[in-house]
């Protein structure tokens, strides 16, 4: 017994040795992010400025806006941006496809999906936002020590090949980071499930750059990192139109499911800077 906990205790450690960097780059990428609270563009209680609009009956005095009015005959009421605090839970695939890279001067792909995810939390929470990931026993949270708490959980994730199920509270965010790269059909099922309960979601498809156009010549053996066996192409550039059209037609059917839904979808390649990614995810959950 304490052999077998001894070796889960290393195991932990070895997992959890990248966190600090990985929060410190972070924090780097978040930091070139705009700050403060994204709002929600619509009207609601909140401090912001959204916008000005015609007093209509029932509209109470307090509302209007008397600077505004005293310049035509309009009477124009003030409108601020809604800005209460959301949940929103994350979930970045475990799964070992994601621990994978096609050069040593690139991240993994897991590696790249936890920055951006630690990134966006660290804005959320400058936000106020509560937030949480998918599966923890912890429910959504705003604060420091939160951000501290999810980069351990991220970084001590079991490895799991499949989309999660678990059901969430509604009218909350769910993002999701992983390649993809599993049928369709779970994908639609995960998403139908959580549209369903309210949830409005992203999905961001985290992809190495020679998964996008197979760069490779000659004979070349493939391994699945998932139980799927060995495959050996005697010449991989034969196969190389045929397999971008039929990437490209996965990526298609993934936007598609995203959009029938009401989410959104986003693709990014580890060779790309990780701040235009992250700047694009937070204009998509403050639904600019």
């Amino acid at each position: 017994m304490r052999e077998a906990a001894a070796v889960l205790h290393h195991h932990a450690e070895a997992l959890a040795a990248p966190l600090p960097p990985l929060l410190v780059e972070a924090e780097q990428v978040a930091a070139t992010v705009v700050q403060g609270i994204h709002g929600r563009r619509r009207t609601g209680p909140g401090d912001s400025f959204w916008q000005f609009r015609r007093y209509q009956p029932g509209d109470p005095a307090t509302a209007i806006d008397w600077r505004q009015s005293a310049k035509s005959d309009p009477i124009y009421v003030r409108e601020t941006e809604w800005a209460a605090a959301q949940s929103v839970w994350l979930w970045v695939d475990p799964s070992p496809s994601m621990r994978w890279r096609s050069r040593p001067e690139l991240t993994e792909k897991h590696r790249r999906a936890s920055l951006l995810a630690l990134a966006l939390i660290s804005l959320l929470l400058r936000g106020g936002e509560r937030v949480g990931l998918v599966g923890d026993s912890m429910p959504p949270a705003s604060g420091r020590a939160t951000l501290l708490r999810l980069a351990a959980a991220l970084g001590t994730a079991a490895p799991n090949g499949r989309l999660p199920m678990d059901p969430l509270a509604r009218h909350g965010h769910a993002v999701l980071f992983s390649d993809f790269l599993m049928p369709l059909p779970e994908v639609d099922a995960a998403v139908r499930r959580w549209a369903q309960a309210g949830i409005r979601g992203h999905l961001v498809q985290v992809l190495d750059p020679a998964e996008e156009s197979l760069p490779y010549d000659g004979r070349l053996r493939f391994f699945g990192l998932e139980g799927e066996g060995e495959l050996l192409l005697p010449r991989a550039e034969a196969v190389r139109d045929a397999y971008v059209e039929r990437l490209l037609a996965h990526r298609a059917g993934l936007a598609a499911i995203a959009r029938a839904f009401d989410w959104t979808f986003s693709l990014h390649h580890t060779d790309e800077p990780a701040g235009a990614a992250l700047l694009g995810l937070h204009a998509a959950l403050a639904g600019r």
